[in-house]
Order: structure tokens, then C-alpha cells, then sequence
């Protein structure tokens, strides 16, 4: 799967060699406030949990990984988008359901760049792999997120106790149905 350029934006999958750009962006404690409570990841969270936790996703035909977004002006890493099933950590993933989600540095914050890149995401997905759902989660008090959320079409289906080996957490379920 290919992620189109959006007016401002490019789209590329995140591979083990753009660490230090993970890093970077995991590295800013308000970045991370709905993740980790503020707990940053250090350079040895992300060569040993979290690159090899997205390896273990990554589809590049069905477009699952994480998508690095750049701006196209001055090829500056922004952020990425998430794309997976739900549930993919669990017993039974949810192949059909596929779960959207989005980290930006703060620079990017309050631009619209994690709805646009959301949103081309999302066509890229719905034109390549036609799935049945598109799904987000968030802490309730994230309301950029569910913002992003809205914008996509997506509505509240539920607060739920999310699943998850690196920590459950009460999480909102946003959901945009397809077929």
C-alpha cells in the first residue's frame, strides 16, 4: 500500500533505521502524557520493545506499520501514524477492524497536520485494503485525539479496559464503520 502525498505532507513506513527519529519524538514528556503518564522512552525502550513490537505488525501491502509523516517543504519528521488491526497484541486479532493512531511532536501541534496525515492514511487504506472499521482509543482527557477522531468520522462506541502486554490502561473506542 502507498500513502499519497497530502497537500503539505509525505508518507513513508518507519523502518529500524529511523530510531533515533522514534526517540526524538518519545523523548518529550508532554508527547507523552497520554501514553506513558509523561514517562519518556529512552534509546533502549526503542531498540528493544518498541521496534521490535512494530516488526511484529508490519504489512507494507496491507499499508500496517507506522507511517512517518514528513512536511514536504523542509522534509522535516513530524510524527507517524499508526496503522494495525485491533486487538493485534491479543488472542484474536481483529483483522477486518483496523486500528488508526497518531504521535506528533509538539511543533506540529494545533497545524492540522495529525488529521491530514490521519486522513490520507485513511483513504489509502479504505482505496487498498477495504476494511470493514476503522478504530482509534485515547484516555478520555486526550481530547486532540478524539478530535482527530471526529474529523475522520468516527464515533463513540464505549470506555473499555484495553489489553495491552506493555500495560492495560481505561482507554475511549472511537470507531468509523465501512461496510
Amino acid at each position: 500500500m502507498m500513502v499519497k502525498d497530502s497537500a503539505r505532507l509525505s508518507y513513508e513506513l518507519i523502518t529500524r533505521d529511523d530510531a533515533g527519529l522514534l526517540y526524538e519524538l518519545d523523548n518529550d514528556p508532554e508527547v507523552m502524557r497520554y501514553i506513558t503518564g509523561g514517562k519518556v522512552s529512552t534509546m533502549d525502550d526503542i531498540q528493544n520493545i518498541y521496534l521490535p513490537r512494530m516488526e511484529s505488525y508490519v504489512n507494507e501491502a496491507k499499508g500496517w506499520g507506522l507511517w512517518k509523516v514528513t512536511v514536504k517543504e523542509s522534509n522535516d519528521f513530524i510524527g507517524w501514524v499508526l496503522v494495525r488491526p485491533m486487538e493485534f497484541f491479543s488472542d484474536s486479532p481483529e483483522y477486518d477492524n483496523i486500528e488508526l493512531g497518531w504521535r506528533f511532536m509538539q511543533k506540529a501541534w494545533g497545524k492540522g497536520f495529525a488529521t491530514e496525515a490521519a486522513r490520507a492514511v485513511k483513504e489509502a487504506l479504505i482505496q487498498d485494503s477495504n476494511p470493514s472499521y476503522l478504530t482509534a482509543i485515547a484516555e478520555d482527557e486526550n481530547l486532540g485525539s478524539i478530535n482527530i477522531m471526529k474529523k475522520l468520522g468516527m464515533e463513540y462506541i464505549k470506555t473499555y479496559l484495553h489489553k495491552d502486554p506493555l500495560g492495560d490502561a481505561e482507554l475511549v473506542y472511537y470507531q468509523l464503520k465501512l461496510a
